[in-house]
């Protein structure tokens, strides 16, 4: 049952900073994860991306058109947001929730360098996520990336900029088509790693079971 945010403005008068999060890149078989941190200091911003739906609801094309345009407001100051990423090694050595918190706690420390978030900054987070228990002001809501436009935006900054590292990681090893599965474990991507074994950027940890022993 999906959790409604109705009562989130009653912070808005002293804690005028809302802050969105959520991440990409949790199941893929190579490369890093990512959170996307997305603030505003009025909600009222938010009319400019009316419309908008969390990244996996949108296509590739679509979610490149909000980018632009949260990169615009960012520029101007009205917004801010911030990715931060953690690699396949860390995903392995420490474990996928280590993987996230440390992107989240990276992100919201770039959004402090900008005056973007504070202590008592009002924080919704999508799923399970969580932030450093300073922030008192924290709130995670299941589907909160369908049901709360601040976590929509965050996860298309998070969604395009991981698309982006997958893109140039692509030129790197072109016979892999990373540009095309992003790393996910589709049957091109499990077929190329077969025929061209297990680079640098998997994740080990993914593989066992999946492609057999290695």
């Amino acid at each position: 049952m999906k959790e409604k945010v109705k009562n989130c403005d009653k912070f808005s008068k002293s804690r005028p900073i809302f802050i969105g999060i959520d991440e990409a890149g949790r199941g893929p078989l190579a490369g890093p994860v990512s959170v996307g941190a997305f603030a505003v200091r009025s909600r009222s911003v938010l009319r400019k991306f009316k419309g908008v739906k969390e990244s996996k609801q949108l296509s590739e094309a679509q979610r490149e058109v909000w980018f632009k345009e949260i990169k615009r407001l960012h520029r101007s100051g009205e917004i801010a947001f911030a990715v931060s990423f953690s690699s396949e090694k860390v995903i392995d050595d420490r474990g996928i929730t280590y993987a996230v918190y440390s992107a989240i706690r990276r992100s919201l420390k770039k959004l402090t360098k900008r005056n973007f978030c504070t202590d008592d900054s009002v924080i919704l987070l999508d799923g399970l996520l969580h932030a450093p228990k300073a922030f008192k002001n924290q709130k995670t809501i299941i589907g909160g990336d369908e049901s709360e436009p601040l976590i929509a935006l965050a996860s298309i900054c998070a969604k395009v900029l991981r698309d982006h590292k997958m893109c140039r990681i692509a030129k790197l090893y072109p016979e892999y088509g990373f540009e095309l599965h992003k790393g996910y474990g589709t049957k091109m991507h499990l077929g190329s790693i077969k025929k061209n074994g297990i680079l640098a950027i998997h994740r080990r940890s993914y593989l066992k079971g999946v492609t057999g022993p290695f």
